[in-house]
């Protein structure tokens, strides 16, 4: 009891420092909502700048449109001129050379204004590719490498798995000045975009799905494999880089890494970035270079999510040749799903969103928003590097030593994922690492910690809640992030002596120990701290023996396109004995959940607090708002629950609790009398 006032203490006490002292990212990184005629439904697609500082848009409908103005200087409102219309589904737009290029679902092509007036007459298709007609057969691109050729990437469709229906789809591309072909690397799922970084090096991101335990980021060179088995059917073709073929790609279910091991030309990626916890459906990726001006981060990578409608931040560095590094909350609160950024002329940073068959937590169809620097320099861990026995952790301003030495600030822990055929995947080989030596650099802007061991291969999680800063007791504006190590360097290991002996280590291990299972439940409902449901009583999937003798309402309900249920409003008699089917015929996972009336969003929310826990647990919160649910299922995939309907008349609402899903996946029982 004595360790667990003790630790409540430190509880309490850094809570009232943040309430205090705490930055936010509103006040940092200010957003600016650019207004949007209502005639234009600027479903971003592409975003490019052109030389006289115009932007201009292509969006899902077809369209590109040219905004002047996009900063509204002055006060003066942004001006709309429709430039180019009638394409399909534009999902990439560049300033090449003096022109326009996009991709459409089947072509790259090129837009020119032959006559002056400010409007495209001249359409050419510069290379095209076949298509079978599967929706998710998206292009995107093109950008442009450092030898200047153009690079594309093609999607794979969806058939209740992801699969190459026509030739290259699931492949990156490369196109000389010339416009001649070359097929670059494979293994691709939905790599929605990709970038330079700036060493020149192309980066893409990949979402979850079939092949892919969680979203990332990838290192690509000529001739990689990064993952997804479907494109490896034109392999063969005279003109592949790839030598791997489908049979020679193992389906154990093993992490990624391993598997790699025995697998050459198998890439794994540079930066995992942990699905539900980071983002859900990784998107646009903008290097901070010159151009910016986004505070001390130059050098790294933003990444764009969008169903979760925020941006994440890169560090990345290379030991032994290979790129891997850590991944950081950056700024969330947009108002639709992030798919393109851009940097403006200010170093402000231009937001285009889509959410439309793509939902997302912010709640717009559409939007285009400017992210700004307000100058005030973040607390905020800078950098992660690997050290041959731990992480050295830079911060943007000197740290209070104090709470630096001691290991009670930090929690860290490794995991991974499985690769496999199935869609996602689970965190697995999680275990903790306990911290042996705590070093502090002279100007308190460096912290090496030694860890009892490293997991070359896996991700650490690395969590500096207790960190304060030098002067003001300021808490981190973000307190975690991911670092995947692909490498362990090599370099002096520090002994671990009196001198650099961690504080506080004993103490805060002995007082969470203490915590039983009824406090770890109040922390779920409070949302201090959620844990996952384990009551078997929610997840009824016999019919109980007692109903044998009652009338049993049998309900079926699906999905539809857009993150929604088919069924969304029913009416039942409160006390009805209730068989539900939950059939799962959308291409991400989805699962039921029932809650009390005016929960939904509460329940959503706390699952957005499980953490690497989440999936083990079906994304459903140890909580009293929850009455029933399915399991989480697999595209294709079904579950049957029995439950009765609450006896108190009211509004009970359903959702998906599939993080950032309970926003839009929901509907209601209404419960009679």
């Amino acid at each position: 009891m004595k360790n667990l006032k003790y630790l409540l203490s430190l509880l309490l006490l850094g809570a009232g420092m943040a309430k205090t002292n705490a930055q936010t990212e509103n006040t940092i990184f200010p957003i600016v909502t650019i207004p949007i005629p209502k005639e234009v439904a600027l479903e971003v697609g592409g975003m490019t700048f052109l030389p006289n500082d115009e932007l201009a848009v292509a969006t899902r409908r077809g369209e590109v449109w040219i905004i002047t103005n996009p900063y509204m200087k002055d006060g003066q409102q942004p001006k709309y001129r429709l430039f180019a219309h009638g394409m399909h589904e534009i999902l990439g737009l560049s300033y090449i050379k003096g022109d326009l290029y996009l991709t459409q679902r089947a072509e790259l092509t090129r837009l020119r204004d032959l006559d002056g007036d400010g409007e495209a007459d001249e359409y050419r298709t510069m290379y095209s590719w076949p298509l079978s007609g599967n929706y998710h057969e998206y292009a995107y691109g093109p950008m442009l490498d450092k030898d200047g050729n153009m690079v594309v990437t093609l999607n794979l469709g969806w058939i209740g798995f992801g699969e190459s229906m026509s030739k290259w789809h699931g492949w990156m591309l490369k196109f000389t000045p010339d416009f001649k072909m070359k097929p670059f690397a494979t293994g691709f799922r939905s790599p929605a975009a990709f970038a330079l970084n700036n060493s020149g090096d192309i980066f893409y991101a990949e979402n979850q799905g079939d092949w892919v335990g969680s979203g990332s980021i990838t290192h690509v060179e000529e001739g990689d494999f990064v993952g997804n088995p479907a494109g490896l059917i034109w392999a063969d073709q005279p003109d592949s880089p790839v030598k791997l073929r489908k049979k020679d790609i193992p389906d154990t279910g093993e992490p990624k890494y391993d598997v790699a091991k025995r697998v050459p030309g198998l890439k794994t990626p540079s930066v995992w970035i942990p699905h539900s916890i980071m983002g859900n459906s990784t998107s646009g990726i903008l290097s901070y270079s010159d151009n910016g001006n986004m505070g001390p981060f130059k050098g790294q990578l933003f990444v764009g999510d969008q169903s979760q409608s925020k941006i994440s931040r890169v560090y990345l560095e290379k030991v032994k040749g290979v790129y891997q590094g850590m991944v950081f909350p950056f700024r969330e609160g947009f108002s639709s799903g992030i798919l393109r950024m851009n940097w403006g002329s200010d170093g402000s940073m231009l937001v285009g969103m889509t959410s439309r068959g793509w939902s997302s937590t912010g709640k717009e169809e559409y939007g285009l928003q400017r992210l700004t620097w307000s100058g005030v320099m973040p607390f905020e861990v800078q950098t992660v590097k690997a050290q041959p026995d731990g992480f050295e952790l830079e911060f943007t301003m000197p740290v209070d030593e104090k709470t630096a030495r001691n290991a009670g600030s930090y929690k860290l822990s490794t995991f991974t994922y499985k690769y496999h055929h199935i869609y996602g995947s689970p965190v697995i080989n999680q275990s903790p690492r306990s911290i042996k030596a705590i070093v502090i650099s002279p100007d308190h802007k460096r912290v090496r910690l030694v860890l009892d061991s490293l997991k070359e291969g896996y991700i650490h999680e690395i969590k500096t809640e207790g960190i304060r800063s030098e002067n003001g007791n300021t808490p981190l504006l973000h307190n975690y992030g991911y670092y995947t190590l692909n490498k362990i360097p090599d370099g002096e290991k520090i002994v671990a002596t009196d001198e650099n002996k961690p504080t506080g280590a004993m103490e805060a291990d002995h007082a969470m120990q203490g915590m039983d299972h009824h406090n770890m439940k109040n922390m779920a409902e409070t949302g201090e701290k959620v844990t996952g449901s384990t009551d078997a009583g929610k997840h009824v999937t016999k019919q109980p023996a007692s109903w044998k003798n009652g009338l049993v309402k049998t309900i079926l309900l699906g999905t539809k396109p857009g993150l929604k249920f088919n069924v969304t409003n029913l009416t039942l008699k409160a006390g009805t004995k209730v068989k539900l089917t939950f059939a799962n015929t959308d291409d991400m996972l989805h699962n039921f959940v029932l809650t009390t009336p005016g929960s939904g969003n509460v329940v959503g929310e706390m699952v957005m607090k499980m953490g690497l826990d989440g999936e083990k647990y079906d994304f459903v919160p140890n909580s009293t708002k929850v009455i029933a649910h399915t399991s989480l299922l697999q595209p294709g995939k079904s579950d049957t629950i029995y439950f009765t309907v609450p006896k108190k008349p009211g509004i009970y609402p359903f959702i998906c609790t599939y993080p950032g899903h309970y926003m839009v996946m929901k509907g209601q029982i209404k419960v009679l009398k």
